[in-house]
């Protein structure tokens, strides 16, 4: 059987602010939402709610001040939910302000506006996919289950007897998901989004979930699987190091608890959102607990079977990453294996058919293979290759 991991980067609609240019518009808006939730409001928290109002092009820059945007719907970043109470008083001849005294006086919210996913794209993803053949495939940044049965039965011809998602703690709909043949069964699955970070008391661990699922496979052997998509690199909201840290850290404690409760074949798939160090490649910062040398886990990329790291035009030079340029700083795409289940790996590679590279780059990638009818970056199936091994289960 074959497992994959890969991050589409979402299959039919994404937030606009996810695009590049947006940078500004995500920090806005984590900014807005942790001050948002505060049971009072200083005259500076107004101050920077505004601001970020603004950068999420809520409200706009006149000639007579700043002024509510009546088309936030179709221009802007974000949309502003009041479903109770006031929150913000916005006539026409003032400048908004906000009249909210705290989080008890108003029920609502930002909420990030979303754009259709280029047509090519969704299809060459699906392609990819197809061409991937995975009996278990982890999908990162799937907007949510029902988008995922529909590309299963539209696109994929209906390839997946098991389309699983469970809601996670990002609110722009980049969850992690799980496809699988019908001929395994999802026993059960069990949802980490509520565990807590330690190292920001009231707030949740995870960025988006690490969910556990136990599949049982045709023969009887039982399948662990726990699907992630770690802190990404971006600074919105600090440095995001400490956090990923904690959160790998956790990750391999639910993994230490399975093992000590009996399971065998254990696999941990997704984007981990970091390379390794380039100057000690046996070294992983923030990653450390999952696959820094004296780690239980075994991590596919080093296995003899794995051997697709290597193309046919790159004439012997090794692409190890996973991500844009495939440097091995770009090796964010992850299959960490338990000892057991690494002994039954019999192949595996990076799929980077779909995968343009830079997206700023005029032209297809010189040092790996793209579909012939792959002619620009924004066709690309991802940013990101599709990662597998085939095990002898």
């Amino acid at each position: 059987m074959r497992l994959a991991t890969f991050n589409v980067e979402n299959l039919f609609a994404r937030a606009k602010a996810l695009r590049d240019a947006g940078q500004p518009a995500l920090t806005a808006f984590e900014t807005f939402n942790r001050i948002a939730a505060k049971p009072e409001y200083s005259d500076d928290d107004k101050a920077a709610m505004l601001d970020a109002l603004q950068a999420l092009g809520v409200l706009v820059s006149t000639r007579a001040g700043r002024r509510l945007n009546r088309e936030q719907f179709e221009t802007a970043w974000a949309v502003l939910r009041e479903n109770r109470g006031d929150f913000l008083a916005a006539p026409d001849d003032r400048e908004p302000r906000i009249v909210a005294r705290g989080r008890a006086d108003w029920t609502g919210w930002v909420e990030l506006t979303v754009e259709p996913v280029d047509e090519q794209s969704t299809r060459m993803t699906a392609r990819v996919i197809g061409d991937v053949a995975a009996d278990v495939l982890c999908l990162v940044e799937a907007e949510n289950r029902p988008a995922l049965v529909r590309f299963n039965d539209e696109l994929l011809g209906g390839r997946y007897g098991h389309a699983m998602l469970v809601d996670g703690n990002d609110a722009r709909g980049i969850d992690v998901g799980l496809l699988c043949t019908a001929e395994i069964d999802v026993d059960w699955v069990r949802s980490h989004v509520d565990v807590p970070d330690p190292g920001r008391p009231g707030k949740r661990l995870f960025s988006r979930d690490c969910p556990l699922y136990k599949l049982r496979l045709p023969g009887g052997t039982d399948l662990y699987l726990l699907l992630n998509h770690l802190k990404s690199q971006s600074f919105t909201g600090g440095d995001p190091d400490p956090l990923r840290s904690r959160q790998s850290a956790e990750v391999r404690a639910i993994y230490d608890r399975l093992r000590a409760a009996g399971a065998t074949y254990v696999a941990i798939m997704g984007d981990f959102n970091k390379g390794p160090d380039r100057h000690d490649p046996k070294h992983h910062p923030t990653l450390e607990p999952l696959l820094d040398p004296g780690t239980p886990l075994v991590n596919a990329y080093d296995l003899d079977a794995f051997t697709g790291l290597y193309d046919a035009r790159d004439e012997g030079r090794e692409r190890p990453g996973s991500f844009q340029s495939c440097t091995l700083g770009n090796r964010l795409d992850y299959l960490l294996l338990s000892p057991e289940l690494a002994e039954r790996v019999t192949a595996g590679g990076v799929f980077r058919k779909g995968l343009w590279g830079t997206p700023t780059n005029k032209h297809p990638p010189s040092l790996w293979t793209v579909y012939e009818d792959l002619t620009a970056s924004r066709h690309g199936a991802s940013d990101h290759a599709a990662v597998w091994v085939d095990v002898d289960l």
